[in-house]
């Protein structure tokens, strides 16, 4: 048990008595402590449940009182400037939360709807600290830098993240941006939300009530001069004309769609109802991710490589010779304090980059097939993401179950 681990328990144990601001401060200090993205707390009918996502998972901590439930939606609502007395609409809002002593900041994501028991709140965790990354942090091949710093030295195209809800994008897209953030170029971004600042670039908040949507807001950007634009997701028809319409006119763009890998983006943006040869002329870097949990370092251990496992992996055809199949032992994570006994301690991520080179552009045109495209990106020297997570396997950084767990093939 960690200080701020004793701290909670000892102001709990105070009772009704307990001081509902120290306590909603001692839960955001102890989710920073943990390396939490999210702090729940779900009512329940003669409960308080308090869950943390640490890594990804969701993971249950401390239980409170349910008597203390509307005092602390109530000030978690003055912190984000919501409305105290409304309990029956959902609410969203933001405020920022600086740990006494260290001096760190913590901008915090606040989403609040009401449910049968009563109203259920997340605070998302943003921490400004962890904006310092590097394409060689987030776990990109050397290959895959260069193919990625050759596309965003381009002056125009569109580069594309792709990846279900949760895998990293805006994280990428950060990094990226970073990497050519200049006084000499002039960078918009709109954003819904505004997660972190980014030096020297124009950040926009997507607001629907004052008609700032992606669209609207990608539109009066354009009049403002800029190099780069940043568009926070492609949803719609509308978006995405534009945003091809702003890469073709000389402008660098970066956007995530939700898609399941990089290939199936390109039927993606067909089916928004953009020309094949549109999408051929303006795409220059799909990358597809996951986010998988790291092998904690203070339990990593070797077991032997279980024979069912690998009869398991022999089944998909591209991992049938794959040399991870012929060594005797596997790296995990046995369990310690330090990860919670889980085995797990940090996230890194599982990449393929499709680089749209004349061969991938000329089967666009053709509206060829998602399974032509991905042979011929592989050709091309695309790395699919589960060949990337295999050898993120043999390096010792993650567990073949994480691998399987997230690509589901």
């Amino acid at each position: 048990m960690n200080l701020i681990d004793e701290r909670l328990q000892t102001e709990l144990s105070h009772g009704t008595q307990t001081s509902v601001i120290r306590l909603v401060n001692l839960l955001v200090e102890y989710a920073y402590e943990q390396r939490a993205s999210d702090i729940h707390i779900d009512p329940r009918g003669h409960s308080l449940r308090v869950r943390m996502r640490i890594d990804g998972a969701l993971i249950d901590t401390i239980p409170l009182p349910k008597i203390l439930h509307s005092e602390i939606i109530s000030r978690i609502k003055i912190l984000s400037r919501l409305r105290t007395d409304e309990q029956y609409t959902a609410q969203d809002g933001r405020f920022r939360y600086t740990i006494p002593k260290k001096d760190i900041p913590i901008d915090i994501r606040v989403s609040i709807i009401p449910t049968y028991h009563g109203e259920n709140c997340v605070m998302r965790l943003l921490r400004s600290a962890d904006d310092c990354h590097t394409l060689d942090s987030l776990g990109f091949s050397e290959l895959d830098q260069k193919k990625i710093m050759k596309a965003i030295q381009k002056s125009s195209g569109m580069i594309l993240v792709t990846g279900p809800t949760g895998s990293g994008k805006t994280t990428t897209l950060y990094t990226l941006l970073s990497l050519i953030t200049s006084k000499d170029i002039s960078i918009v971004t709109i954003e819904d939300p505004i997660e972190y600042a980014i030096a020297d670039a124009e950040q926009i908040q997507v607001n629907n009530k004052t008609g700032i949507t992606f669209a609207n807001g990608l539109r009066s950007v354009l009049r403002q001069d800029p190099n780069v634009i940043m568009v926070g997701e492609i949803r719609d028809e509308e978006t995405a004309r534009i945003a091809i319409n702003t890469a073709l006119t000389g402008h660098l763009l970066f956007s995530t769609l939700h898609t399941n890998d990089s290939v199936t983006t390109i039927p993606r943006l067909i089916d928004m109802n953009i020309e094949s040869y549109l999408v051929a002329s303006t795409v220059t870097v799909i990358i597809g991710q996951r986010l998988v949990r790291r092998i904690c370092p203070s339990c990593k251990t070797s077991i032997p490589f279980e024979k069912e496992l690998k009869d398991l992996l022999r089944e998909l055809h591209v991992l049938k010779s794959h040399p991870l199949l012929r060594k005797p032992m596997r790296n995990v994570g046995s369990g310690c304090l330090e990860c919670n006994y889980s085995g797990y301690h940090g996230r890194i991520a599982l990449y393929e980059i499709l680089v749209a080179d004349t061969c991938i552009r000329e089967k666009i045109l053709k509206k060829t097939t998602v399974s032509d495209l991905r042979e011929t990106a592989i050709q091309g020297g695309m790395t699919p993401l589960l060949i990337d997570g295999m050898y993120k396997v043999e390096q010792g950084h993650t567990t073949l179950e994480e691998v399987l767990r997230v690509i589901h093939e």
